[in-house]
């Protein structure tokens, strides 16, 4: 077995342990390239051959895939969950949960949050990982512990993005305190791509000195780094990486399974997973893949992502948003225009929901030629504090154009949020079947709503 160099204590001592891997298929892969349509049943159509793999766990749930599954699949999310529990039994299942904004928009009162978690460990989830957008860790307390109380495993997230004050320190510190709250596991989430080899094996390395619970590292391919990020990564000692069966990977998706597998075998790394095994898996989502062809993304590096910083779904919304109002040819403007935004704004990284709230306001001030002059909802409430604190102040000059001589809220937000949960359930009452849609209503009222009169076979808005 040839030797491999490795750096530092943390490393040598990683060199006896194999990678393991979380593989993506059946959540941000096709989220990233498919637009999140993936149907249940072509899931379960592989799930017992996925199961048998090996895999360290499966990331299933959470992320776009509960919205679409209501919004343009008809389906119910939860009883997707149950499917895959059902025939996935050996292998963890893995969900991405947006700390108090669940897997929406904006914040939820602490009695949602605590049911939802209550609902998704019932269902099938074993695996929590937990971010928030801005790294407040204050907004991942309560879902960190109802998580931990329902017996689910917590993996805590570092959001990674590059700026003034997004340092080694910052993630380090900001790790340890999420493993003192109660991690098991801390996750590097790297949406847009923009973790760099040396960086990757700088940052595992300094927090595998700190830490004492297992290190995970999620990237996309979309600035073309991943894979050699992962490798060092790997040297440095990190315990997990996210691939993507091949059919759906690269892109804005994750670096290929099968390729990590083959650059691992046979050196202390080796993941022991089978070849074969992954091959005859991904053919089936090459054989399923066409059937997603109208919505589906490009498979390109996109470098540009390096300059601008900007996740590869949040590009394509863009394009998207520029296209719909005969603006396509403000595109440049406007990626010039949201590093600017984001560091008027404390450099907040371009993660869900904050990608949509930076992009939307770049949007606006190109279109009105005027930098401020109209201002989102959502801005306005991130400025005033309600989505969290900033990485860095917002200066006051910026807050003025924002919201003026209004107060910020400089505590928890969600302490200001009224319970929900009991009130949602009147509301609902005349449309739910089973206690988790009134967790889905809270979620997306309109589609929710559209949803259950569908199931119902009633489309006309009267009550079930």
């Amino acid at each position: 077995m040839r030797e491999i160099p490795v750096g530092g204590a943390a490393s040598r001592q990683a060199a006896a342990r194999r990678v393991t891997i979380t593989e993506t298929a059946f959540r941000d892969a096709h989220q990233s390239l498919l637009a999140t349509r993936m149907k249940t049943d072509d899931m379960l159509a592989i799930a017992e051959k996925v199961d048998e793999v090996g895999y360290f766990s499966l990331e299933v749930w959470g992320g776009a895939t509960f919205d679409t599954c209501l919004r343009y699949l008809d389906e119910d999310p939860w009883d997707r969950l149950r499917a895959l529990k059902a025939r996935i039994r050996k292998t963890p299942l893995q969900m991405l949960l947006r700390g108090q904004n669940l897997v929406g928009y904006h914040h939820y009162p602490d009695d949602v949050v605590d049911a939802f978690v209550t609902h998704a460990v019932e269902c099938g989830i074993d695996i929590m990982r937990i971010f928030d957008a801005l790294n407040d860790v204050r907004n991942m307390e309560k879902p960190m512990e109802a998580a931990k109380r329902e017996g689910a495993r917590v993996q805590a997230c570092v959001v990674y993005t590059l700026s003034p004050v997004h340092d080694i320190e910052h993630y380090v510190t900001t790790s340890k305190t999420l493993e003192n709250m109660g991690a098991d596991s801390v996750c590097i989430k790297d949406m847009a791509g923009l973790i760099a080899p040396y960086a990757a094996y700088d940052l595992v390395r300094r927090m595998k000195e700190t830490l004492s619970v297992p290190v995970q590292l999620h990237s996309h391919y979309t600035s073309g780094m991943a894979s050699m990020a992962y490798l060092k990564a790997i040297e440095a000692g990190v315990d997990c990486v996210d691939t993507a069966i091949s059919a759906l990977a690269l892109g804005t998706s994750q670096p290929p399974t099968e390729t990590m597998v083959a650059a691992l075998r046979g050196t202390p790394y080796d993941t022991m997973l089978d070849l074969g095994a992954l091959a005859e898996i991904n053919a089936h989502f090459a054989r399923i893949k066409p059937n997603y062809q109208k919505v589906a993304a490009p498979v390109i590096v996109n470098a540009e992502a390096l300059r601008w910083q900007i996740p590869g779904g949040m590009l394509s919304n863009l394009r998207a948003q520029l296209s719909s109002q005969g603006m396509l040819d403000k595109l440049d403007a406007v990626l010039a225009e949201v590093p600017r935004v984001r560091e008027e704004m404390g450099y907040p990284p371009l993660v869900t929901p904050m990608s949509q709230i930076v992009g939307t306001q770049a949007v606006l001030n190109v279109a009105t030629g005027e930098r401020y002059g109209v201002k989102s909802r959502e801005i306005k409430d991130y400025v005033r504090g309600l989505y969290g604190r900033p990485p860095a102040p917002i200066s006051d000059e910026v807050r003025k154009m924002v919201i003026g001589d209004e107060e910020v809220v400089t505590i928890r937000p969600a302490d200001l949020l009224e319970p929900e949960l009991e009130k949602a359930r009147e509301a609902v009452k005349d449309y739910t079947e089973k206690d988790e849609d009134v967790l889905t209503y809270i979620m997306f009222p309109e589609v929710a709503m559209d949803f259950f009169r569908k199931r119902a076979g009633k489309g006309d808005g009267s009550p079930v």
